[in-house]
């Protein structure tokens, strides 16, 4: 638990940076993730942030705010944050930002890594949602890099966030409300430094590749069919069309990426399968 966090933190510095760098007016730059500006993105980090310390502090508050808001309107509850951010100033959006992170971490350090989290659909385990969180300001920090036309080099906490990707497995395709299949996916990938990780390895279907690719298929920031992840088999190939690691109702995905205003900026990987 204590990793999980320090990884979460780590996550959370190195977005800090490149936002400390930027003008006020790149804070109302467009990211992939349309409408959302980055201004808009950082909002909806603070406010989940928030929500998941009220998760943890008051779970029978955060439950009967969730019963409430989600009775109505799933996607204008999700611009609550967003609203809020607009009538801010961005040094005023970045203070939110990381007084709500400072307050979800010290919430994470005081529970056991066995215990049951509320949070929107099944309660999950506290080391789930740590990396969840760490998921969510990985993904979104993609989105500000693109918008940012910059590069940013993968790190080998992605693999807290390629373990929750195959976890999510079966979630995938009951979210899409197809059968889950019973027969898992052999998935293998190559992080920095030679370090790699498989899972579920007697699989007959696979996915191999880098990491760095694999969680930008899972997390809806790129198209499959732009990386360079090796598929086999039919069960792996649809989990690919459909992979989704995150709460809600199915993302949208992204198309493939032809002419595109948002290139994804990456370090070239060599895609060779790791060792076992």
């Amino acid at each position: 638990m204590r990793e999980l966090i320090e990884d979460l933190e780590a996550e959370q510095s190195d977005l800090d940076q490149i936002l400390t760098g930027l003008e006020d007016g790149d804070w109302d730059l467009p990211t992939p993730a349309v409408p959302w500006t980055i201004r808009d993105t950082v909002s909806h980090l603070a406010f989940f942030d928030e929500r998941q310390t009220q998760a943890i502090q008051d779970p029978a508050g955060f439950a009967e705010e969730v019963n409430q808001r989600l009775t109505g309107d799933y996607d204008e509850y999700m611009t609550i944050g967003i609203g809020r951010g607009r009538a801010m100033s961005p040094s005023e959006v970045l203070a939110w930002w990381r007084e709500a992170r400072a307050e979800g971490l010290t919430a994470f350090a005081m529970v056991e890594p066995d215990s049951r989290l509320a949070w929107y659909g099944p309660a999950m385990r506290a080391t789930n949602a740590v990396t969840a969180r760490l998921m969510e300001t990985w993904a979104h920090g993609q989105d500000i890099a693109e918008a940012l036309r910059m590069t940013r080099q993968p790190t080998n906490r992605l693999f807290n966030v390629a373990d929750l990707g195959v976890k999510t497995f079966s979630w995938s395709f009951a979210n899409r409300g197809l059968p889950a299949p019973e027969q898992k996916v052999r998935v293998a990938l190559r992080g920095v430094g030679g370090r790699s990780r498989v899972w579920n390895d007697d699989a007959n279907d696979s996915v191999t590749g880098p990491v760095e690719e694999f969680c930008l298929v899972v997390t809806q920031r790129i198209n499959y069919r732009d990386t360079h992840l090796v598929i086999e088999g039919e069960i792996a190939q649809k989990w690919m069309e459909v992979a989704q690691i995150f709460a809600g109702p199915p993302g949208p995905g992204r198309p493939a990426r032809v002419d595109d205003d948002f290139p994804i900026y990456r370090a070239a990987h060599n895609a060779a399968e790791p060792s076992s």
